[in-house]
């Protein structure tokens, strides 16, 4: 069988997992004038990448799959742990907490999550979404480098899809910004990759602020 495709369907927006209806405050951004043209738009998913995603969120991820590969399941439920504890805020808590019980319910109905696997997320009274990402990276025979590449592309896509119903930018643009940020989402991953876990850690306050603002706006798009 094809490894793209199994790739392709695991980084997907139609994967039932509904990351199409979260922001990440990047709604909020657009509100309060932080994130107003193209400009600054790239600039903030640039340095939510590089400052935030690179240096917590991506190699925790990583290190979600790796150990989901080898079959570490003591260490796969501390890394569960740490990345339950790392939610910032109340929204960003409920939409890992959503998208992971959803890709739970997926793998769970699907053959090719193997018996260890199954029975370790059968354990999980609130499992998130790292950790689903990486049992199904591992159903699908994904190495962990490409799960977090896919992990990384999706986001970015969700992060544009967001911005072409907020500020509006149009599809054509939208590509000219996957061209443009293309190189912080590769240095983004090897930065992930090379980093020791004792030194994961970001302070993205502006992200945090964001989303806490974001769980009170009057009116929204995506969900909080």
């Amino acid at each position: 069988m094809n490894p793209a495709w199994a790739l392709l369907r695991l980084a997907s927006p139609q994967l039932p997992i509904g990351g199409y209806s979260y922001s990440q405050g990047l709604e909020m951004a657009v509100e309060n004038g932080s994130v107003g043209d193209p400009v600054a738009a790239s600039r903030w998913i640039s340095d939510q990448l590089l400052l935030n995603l690179a240096r917590f969120e991506a190699p925790l991820l990583l290190a979600h799959c790796q150990a989901a590969a080898d079959q570490d399941w003591s260490a796969l439920q501390r890394l569960c742990d740490e990345h339950r504890a790392s939610r910032e805020t109340r929204e960003l808590h409920q939409e890992s907490r959503q998208m992971g019980y959803s890709l739970q319910q997926l793998l769970t109905g699907l053959p090719e999550l193997d018996e260890p696997a199954r029975m370790f997320l059968a354990q999980q009274t609130e499992p998130h979404l790292a950790l689903g990402w990486a049992l199904a990276a591992r159903a699908w025979s994904i190495s962990p480098q490409d799960a977090l590449a896919a992990w990384l592309w999706s986001w970015l896509e969700n992060q544009l899809a967001v911005l072409m119903k907020t500020l509006p930018l149009g599809q054509q643009a939208a590509q000219r910004m996957t061209s443009e940020l293309s190189p912080a989402l590769q240095q983004a991953q090897q930065h992930a990759s090379t980093l020791d876990l004792s030194h994961l850690g970001s302070a993205a306050f502006g992200l945090s602020l964001a989303s806490m603002a974001h769980e009170r706006q009057y009116s929204r798009l995506f969900r909080s």
